[in-house]
């Protein structure tokens, strides 16, 4: 009983929506900062997965201890700092607490505003 009261306050818990604050900040300022981290993080992302890349078909060449080369097929274990997707979501929240905003739950009488609201758009 105790596992499953448990586990369902931790499935509450993750469905709970949340939005990016800072004081002071406009609703066009987050959004501008919002669609220039997540630029930056897929930017920075598609690069560090580039380099891991080599002309054996997309398979990863690993240098081990010895300086030998170890050539792993493309596989979701051949990129040894992990998925792409999981950088880039990892590198844009760096990104935005960088800039001083706080992922905060959404109040639930406050209609939601957040940056998720708002389509993705191409920084100039």
């Amino acid at each position: 009983m105790s596992r499953l009261l448990t586990l369902l306050v931790l499935l509450a818990a993750g469905c709970t929506p949340l939005q990016w604050t800072r004081p002071g900040a406009s609703p066009e300022e987050l959004r501008l900062d919002v669609a220039y981290c997540r630029q930056e993080a897929w930017r920075e992302a598609q690069w560090s997965s580039f380099l891991f890349l080599n002309r054996y078909y997309g398979a990863t060449t690993v240098v081990d201890a010895q300086g030998r080369r170890i050539v792993v097929p493309n596989a979701p274990f051949g990129n040894p700092f992990g998925d792409r997707y999981v950088d880039e979501a990892r590198l844009a929240h760096f990104c935005m607490r960088a800039k001083g905003y706080d992922l905060v739950p959404i109040e639930s009488a406050q209609a939601p505003s957040s940056a998720a609201d708002v389509p993705p758009q191409p920084v100039q």
